[in-house]
């Protein structure tokens, strides 16, 4: 379709809640292609979520199978893939019981409907989140959100949810009262700026949880399924959460998302409790199996590992020459760089170099490139990064 009419018709009958300017005609791998012919270089994969890069064939293939055999039948039915799915993730993570959604806001909506199940019968429901947290945009998950700009215009918020500073662990275990039923963290905040849950934090975390009886939630939608070089990031720590969400790369593009509770709190959310249409379809769940097979099959996490360290070595060297680089932080790759001043402009350049990024507030760009990427798309990227500041001085 011709830009202008596909711009015409964006602006006419879309609710202008995004202001896209570029657009995508086929995508493969690391690459991103526009209606000219312009080949990109994408390090959003979609805001983390093409974790495997576009169209992965063996993720397509397993789309294509699936849509040519059962779509969809509800959950009033079983359906072969979604208790599949369950095992492998379970086998995965920590042995629990999974309920399937379609998103991210979806998959913490429901972990924190768990929480609040759980306290009903003890006196709890309070919720205590983090400073500078994103949980979605639903209403529950933007009450637990600290995102001012997010926030308003929505008020009043739903009761029963209370701020601490990210990474005070005083803070935290001062905050907790005896209507409180659960702790809900990001271990690596990811809208809020790419900051990392130190180990501290986090033992702390589930030692006060232990101690107090509480919930420890963890909200892995952007950084879990290998962004960080583990399945999930709370594997870095050693700690294991009562619950955790996800969803963005769990499907490669195709829309799933889902909480895993520890098993002894498998009975929580009893039939009728909690509900999703859509959650966990045979289309869904075979995208998602896909994905975890190409992990595994061509050590997509050994790879993360590696290449974040060659892009965290990279910007190091930037940062040496530009001493607008402020702080360069984030675990495998889920990497925020910090600048001394607004990042959009950065943003703006580097897309019309043909380098995709995204910001994570004012003043920090967030690379969450394929955890396919190779050192050669790493260095390109860096070179067109290098030239974008090196413009802007």
């Amino acid at each position: 379709m011709d830009p202008e009419k596909l711009k015409e018709l964006q602006n006419r009958f879309l609710v202008p809640t995004y202001a896209p300017e570029l657009s995508f005609q086929y995508g493969k791998g690391i690459h991103l292609w526009d209606a000219s012919g312009r080949r990109y270089l994408d390090f959003t994969a979609g805001i983390g979520v093409c974790n495997l890069g576009h169209c992965h064939p063996v993720v397509t293939e397993a789309i294509q199978k699936q849509a040519a055999t059962l779509v969809h039948v509800s959950n009033l039915y079983m359906n072969e893939k979604q208790p599949q799915l369950a095992e492998v993730i379970a086998g995965r993570t920590f042995s629990g019981r999974l309920f399937f959604a379609n998103s991210g806001a979806e998959a913490n909506e429901g972990m924190i409907k768990f929480a609040r199940r759980w306290g009903s019968t003890r006196g709890k429901y309070e919720v205590i989140c983090m400073n500078n947290s994103f949980h979605g945009r639903t209403l529950a998950t933007l009450a637990a959100t600290d995102k001012p700009k997010f926030r308003e215009g929505f008020e009043p918020h739903m009761d029963g949810f209370k701020f601490v500073p990210f990474n005070d662990a005083q803070a935290l275990e001062d905050a907790v009262t005896d209507k409180t039923a659960a702790i809900l963290l990001e271990p690596i905040q990811g809208e809020g700026g790419v900051h990392p849950a130190t180990n501290e934090f986090i033992t702390r975390a589930r030692q006060v949880c232990n101690a107090k009886q509480l919930l420890l939630l963890f909200d892995e939608v952007q950084c879990g399924i290998g962004r960080t070089g583990y399945y999930l990031a709370y594997q870095h720590y050693g700690v294991t959460p009562d619950a955790v969400s996800m969803a963005k790369g769990l499907g490669n593009g195709f829309p799933i998302g889902a909480f895993e509770v520890d098993s002894k709190w498998g009975d929580v959310l009893g039939q009728g409790s909690h509900a999703s249409t859509f959650g966990g379809t045979p289309l869904a769940c075979s995208a998602a199996l896909a994905v975890f097979e190409v992990i595994e099959q061509e050590g997509i996490l050994s790879n993360c590992q590696k290449m974040g360290a060659h892009l965290k070595a990279g910007l190091v060297q930037l940062s040496r020459k530009h001493t607008c680089i402020r702080d360069i932080r984030g675990r495998g790759l889920m990497i925020g760089v910090e600048f001394d001043c607004p990042v959009l402009e950065f943003v703006k350049k580097s897309a019309a170099a043909a380098l995709l990024i995204l910001s994570a507030g004012e003043n920090v760009i967030r690379l969450l490139p394929p955890l396919t990427v190779t050192a050669r798309d790493i260095d390109e990227a860096l070179k067109i990064l290098d030239d974008v500041i090196e413009e802007h001085k």
